[in-house]
């Protein structure tokens, strides 16, 4: 019988502090979900038994003498293979980083541990969180857990897959071009893209400089607001971080919607193709926003076609800048599509990168101006649900590009979350766009749109 799924974090640290719960059993219970799932899912590159017996049991000691590291004290998590822990490796999915020892911890390493969690190992992605899932890397690509011939999004599959299916509570992604939301849309739980500066990359294997966020996977709403009041916070060592204030992020969790002002981008989601199933699931999330007293109306976004010119000019230019050296030296250690998308920023001319950069603060100062008028706004994060893994493109220039690039080309934060069911058997996803800095309200829509819906409590079959 397959063991039952791990608790999310707000469940798990309610058992920890009423005792009805240990570290070392929650790590028991962990381990058999990863070794009875995880030969068919493929979401860890590596598991990290031994160093979470070590947390579990200091966990266990400090609860039992009174010291409090706060609400995820002996909670297992994992981590993208792009965020460094001392004496693991990160290979970033790649042979390229094959024996790249880490000598020290990212900031969420030192975040997460030093709130008493336990890492239980290192996650799947594709490989430099740009290329596709191709058999000729190191690793196997991560499954979705809905059905494992289905794509589980990328670049953080292996995140997505390891929490929807059970085996962790908490992972951590990054997010260039949509890496943390697309795997949370396509596994059906939450994904939180922060704002630009909001949570530290250090430690993190970057793509493009200007693009890339940090963020966490988690089952529900509450379980995204406890991690961020964790790994949220200005980091010196991170040009990029913001020294902005961390607000509570649980004080307005649950204060509603009412009087709330949503727009929805209806008019963006046709222009991007999005599919019927998919546009209907969004119609019915806007439906129930409504129903909560939140006042929902259509709103037209700047064109696809601008946030694509822009974002992906700069994702080109800047991955080929991190990546130049070695594609000089050992281009065959890269899988072909990897290879092939970072080789394309070799034809990105200065004076591309320069317009891009300027239309891009263009079109954020258009989308902060519509945000003075709205609490947040709809946004389809895909066309549809997860489609075949025989079917993912592995182009050099995908021709169905990512709908979620615009918030990386903005920098505002962007959730997604479960809001249906596809016909055959998929998660379909809500995503909501939020302010500058404004992550405690777009968890707090999130959330009462999650405990109304109920859409968080459908879990994979086994």
């Amino acid at each position: 019988m397959t063991p039952p799924p791990v608790p999310g974090l707000a469940e798990a640290s309610r058992e920890i502090a009423a005792g009805h719960l240990s570290p070392g059993d929650l790590l028991d219970a962990t381990l058999a979900r990863i070794q009875a799932l995880d030969p068919a899912l493929h979401a860890f590159i590596e598991i990290t038994g031994d160093r979470a017996r070590t947390a579990a049991r200091k966990a266990e000691q400090e609860i039992h003498d009174g010291v409090a590291r706060g609400p995820l004290h002996g909670i297992p998590y994992g981590l993208k293979d792009l965020y460094d822990a001392a004496g693991l490796r990160t290979t970033c999915h790649s042979r390229v980083l094959l024996q790249n020892m880490a000598m020290t911890d990212s900031d969420a390493t030192t975040k997460l541990d030093g709130a008493g969690m336990m890492l239980m190992g290192k996650l799947s992605t594709h490989e430099f969180a740009i290329g596709a899932p191709n058999p000729d890397l190191p690793f196997p690509c991560a499954c979705n857990p809905w059905n494992v011939e289905h794509f589980a999004g990328g670049s953080s599959s292996g995140s997505g897959a390891a929490v929807a299916s059970g085996m962790l509570p908490l992972a951590m992604g990054t997010d260039t071009g949509g890496s943390i939301r697309l795997p949370a849309a396509y596994t059906g739980i939450v994904g939180l893209k922060p704002t630009y500066g909001r949570l530290s990359r250090f430690g993190v294997v970057p793509l493009a400089f200007s693009m890339d966020h940090a963020g966490p996977l988690t089952r529900t709403v509450e379980d995204c607001a406890l991690a961020m009041q964790a790994l949220a916070g200005y980091d010196p060592r991170d040009p990029g971080s913001a020294d902005i204030p961390v607000p509570d992020y649980l004080a307005e969790l649950k204060a509603g919607v009412k009087g709330l002002r949503i727009g929805y981008a209806r008019a963006f989601n046709a222009e991007a193709g999005v599919d019927a199933e998919e546009s209907a699931a969004l119609d019915a999330a806007a439906e129930v926003l409504r129903g909560l007293g939140a006042e929902v109306e259509e709103v037209v976004l700047p064109s696809r076609a601008r946030f694509n010119a822009a974002g992906w000019t700069v994702i080109q230019s800047e991955s080929f800048a991190v990546h130049a050296r070695d594609l000089r030296t050992r281009p065959h250690d890269y899988a072909r599509t990897t290879r092939e998308r970072i080789l394309l920023g070799a034809f990105v001319t200065g004076q591309e990168y320069v317009q891009a950069q300027r239309l891009r603060r263009v079109i954020a100062l258009e989308v902060d101006r519509l945000l003075q008028d709205y609490d947040a706004l709809i946004v389809a994060p895909f066309t549809g649900a997860a489609p075949k893994l025989t079917a993912v493109e592995h182009t050099p220039l995908r021709r169905d590009q990512p709908l979620t690039v615009l918030q990386n080309v903005t920098g505002h934060p962007a959730l997604c979350q479960p809001c249906g069911m596809s016909a055959n058997g998929l998660p379909l996803s809500l995503q909501l766009m939020g302010r500058q800095f404004g992550e405690a309200g777009l968890m707090r829509i999130a959330y009462a749109y999650e405990q109304a819906a109920g859409w968080h409590e459908k879990r994979p079959p086994v």
